[in-house]
């Protein structure tokens, strides 16, 4: 049985209720909140190992939540929201959020991505047959200390987006398909909604590139997927 720890932020009571059925069932620890201004108290109290956040919420929203929370802890957020617009996606993942599931959604297909994110937060570990820092043209990515150069200024990077530059940097001109990259990254199946990895290759363009339009580094390959051109 797993003993880790789960905070859910939802306004809705039977949402609330539903997920944490699920989540205790498979032995997780949950606690519950319905208010937005009382999410970063809860998690000095609690400590939680992931967040599930609702966008829509009272008093602060979801995404400014998150913004707060990623100014002190890099915890899993997986967004939930009826508001399922790409324009919603794209603001959810941009501000933090690790992944996003619209509502409606299986109770059985959440719980099956908490343990993706769960289980891929606690593999991040330094490989040792790599260096700590891979060096390229403008860029320098320090794996040890989570922290990327960009033309000799730190630019910050979310804990997905990192996860994502080290494993396309690691392997120069490797072609790595969506459903690959989301496995790799997310360690789950994208269940045919790639628009979460898109969403992340997007912003890491607009804070590593020169002209996010015109990358260097992350090359599309239509068709197919990505690659890093070192």
């Amino acid at each position: 049985m797993t003993s880790e720890k789960i905070l859910i932020v939802d306004d809705e009571t039977d949402i609330l209720e539903l997920i944490s059925l699920y989540l205790m069932k498979e032995g997780f620890e949950v606690v519950t909140c319905q208010e937005g201004d009382q999410v970063l108290d809860m998690l000095a109290q609690h400590q939680p190992d992931l967040l599930i956040l609702d966008v829509l919420l009272p008093g602060m929203d979801g995404i400014e939540v998150c913004r707060s929370i990623r100014k002190i802890s890099h915890i899993p957020i997986l967004f939930i929201s009826c508001k399922s617009d790409d324009l919603d996606v794209i603001l959810g993942l941009g501000v933090g959020g690790d992944d996003y599931i619209p509502k409606p959604f299986s109770p059985s297909q959440l719980v099956a991505r908490v343990k993706a994110h769960l289980r891929r937060h606690s593999m991040i570990e330094p490989n040792q047959t790599q260096p700590d820092v891979l060096i390229f043209d403008g860029l320098e990515i320090h794996l040890s200390s989570h922290s990327v150069i960009v033309q000799q200024e730190e630019v910050n990077l979310s804990s997905k987006e990192f996860d994502l530059l080290v494993l396309l940097a690691s392997h120069p001109k490797k072609v790595f398909k969506i459903d690959q990259l989301y496995e790799e990254i997310w360690g789950s199946d994208s269940l045919g909604d790639t628009r979460t990895l898109m969403v992340h290759i997007s912003n890491l363009r607009k804070k590593i590139e020169t002209d996010p339009a015109n990358p260097v580094y992350i090359i599309t390959i239509r068709g197919v997927g990505y690659k890093f051109n070192a």
